[in-house]
């Protein structure tokens, strides 16, 4: 059984959907970055949001399959080609959070990269979780 808590300073302003830190105990599970493809292997859409909606879809998948649940992630790290479009679709990329993690507030980092490997791809996600 996996327990996590989210864990903020008060030093620092809290994050809107997002946990500073986190801790707990059970099996690491390290997820490798995941982009938009379906399971047919089809990129879902040219649109970052959507991408991004398919990329944390693909890693709660690894999630369930290591016997995890959405909760049982610490850790997020997303990798953008294009930072502005990330802060332009920041709605609809919260929307996509929200309906997935349910409150949940793992850490989160966001990084801007120049490329990925798949070249179709916008958004890569990779996460850590204790399951």
């Amino acid at each position: 059984m996996t327990r996590l808590a989210a864990v903020d300073s008060e030093s620092i302003p809290r994050g809107r959907a997002h946990a500073h830190g986190v801790k707990g105990w059970g099996d690491l599970l390290f997820v490798s970055a995941q982009t938009g493809r379906s399971r047919e292997g089809r990129m879902v859409s040219g649109d970052l949001a959507e991408q991004y909606a398919q990329a944390l879809e693909n890693v709660l998948d690894v999630v369930w399959a290591a016997g995890g649940k959405p909760d049982s992630v610490t850790h997020l790290r997303v990798y953008l080609t294009d930072l502005q479009q990330y802060r332009h679709r920041h709605k609809a990329i919260a929307e996509a959070w929200n309906r997935r993690l349910k409150g949940h507030r793992p850490a989160l980092t966001v990084v801007e990269v120049t490329g990925l490997l798949d070249e179709e791809a916008l958004v890569a996600v990779e996460a850590q979780a204790l399951v």
